[in-house]
């Protein structure tokens, strides 16, 4: 068992009751001593508020980029993924409830430095470093000074986010970050109040944000729920908000939901639903669409918007061809896909490697 962390909290104010609030996210939670917050991981301890998942982890692993998912940042890299407990939304059909919905914190069972994380990616040769399996936001701290550690390595980092946050918080944590894919979990806020306990607006403005204030490089990730989120109507309005506010260029990821923690009574997504979104997306514009947990190599793959050729050939998360110069231009016709690239060597591959770190550096 890793001991419990009472790092010291940012992001907060004394209330004259007596309470502290939490100015980290949009649900502004306001706690008595000893009293945590949705998030379950920040508490009011001793009139402030500490973050008690600093420097523990619930795992780690070496994923390919493309599982985040990230098609168009460093393809068929490598990057050293983990999280922590707990979670800011509380989503009906969480997919990785086991971690973010924990409230037993000795599930937590490796504990490491921001420093160590560092040394073991660059010892592992990954590209980067990625927040995930539970929302970053809410271990900000720990991950700011991962990421400031990690680019003292030259490693990159990675935030997968469902982008929930207050703009003070939302600017700092994203100068330590260079992409992130975002859940746009739905496009109406009938469902993010309903589904996920929170509310829409703060998503498209950080959406917003990354996109037209940051150099993040960014992509989204929207899960279809058959009845839920997955009518042509919404499809449409919500691939018509992309084009318009953040370009023809922002990757959009459809994924197929299964039935998990309290939505176990909606069948899985079928994979002509994502067929039908992607068909969609590119229909109203959008340069880059994806489908994701289902084989689907046309709708895993990525093709040049100026020739409509296939430059990188994707199976499942294996890259089997790739016509892309170091710079991302296309070796057909010369155009420039929009991402992240570089020089492209040996793929990473389709695997999955769990990693137990040291504590420290």
């Amino acid at each position: 068992m890793v001991p419990e962390s009472k790092y010291p909290a940012r992001w907060w104010h004394a209330l004259d009751d007596g309470r502290v609030q939490c100015d980290l996210c949009p649900r502004d939670c306001r706690l008595h001593e000893g009293q945590r917050g949705l998030c379950f991981v920040r508490r009011m301890e001793g009139g402030r508020m500490v973050l008690t998942t600093y420097g523990r982890s619930s795992g780690f692993c070496v994923d390919p980029i493309e599982k985040k998912p990230l098609n168009q940042f460093y393809p068929g890299s490598s990057v050293l993924s983990f999280g922590t407990a707990g979670c800011n939304l509380a989503c009906k059909f969480c997919q990785n409830w086991d971690i973010s919905k924990s409230r037993e914190m000795d599930t937590l069972m490796d504990a490491a430095t921001p420093e160590a994380i560092a040394l073991a990616a660059e010892r592992l040769g990954c590209k980067s470093v990625a927040f995930t399996y539970n929302d970053p936001v809410i271990f900000a701290e720990y991950a700011m000074d991962t990421a400031d550690a990690c680019h003292a390595k030259g490693i990159q980092t990675v935030a997968v986010t469902a982008g929930y946050v207050h703009p003070e918080p939302r600017r700092e944590f994203f100068t330590r970050i260079d992409a992130a894919n975002v859940d746009l979990k739905a496009f109406t806020e009938d469902f993010y109040f309903k589904l996920t306990g929170a509310h829409l607006q703060p998503v498209l403005d950080t959406l917003v944000y990354l996109v037209k204030e940051t150099n993040v490089w960014t992509e989204i990730t929207t899960l279809l729920i058959p009845g839920k989120n997955d009518s042509d109507a919404e499809i449409e309005a919500e691939c018509s908000w992309i084009r318009d506010r953040l370009g023809r260029d922002v990757p959009l990821h459809f994924s197929a939901f299964h039935p998990d923690w309290k939505m176990r009574d909606v069948p899985p997504t079928p994979s002509e639903t994502l067929t039908r979104a992607r068909d969609i997306a590119l229909r109203t514009g959008l340069r880059y669409v994806y489908t994701g947990n289902v084989h689907d190599e046309a709708g895993g793959s990525t093709y040049c918007p100026s020739c409509g050729e296939l430059v990188i050939r994707r199976d499942w998360y294996d890259i089997r061809a790739y016509a892309l110069d170091a710079k991302g231009a296309c070796t057909h016709c010369g155009a420039q896909l929009a991402g992240r690239y570089e020089k492209f060597d040996r793929p990473f591959g389709r695997q999955r490697i769990p990693v137990r770190l040291e504590a420290r550096a």
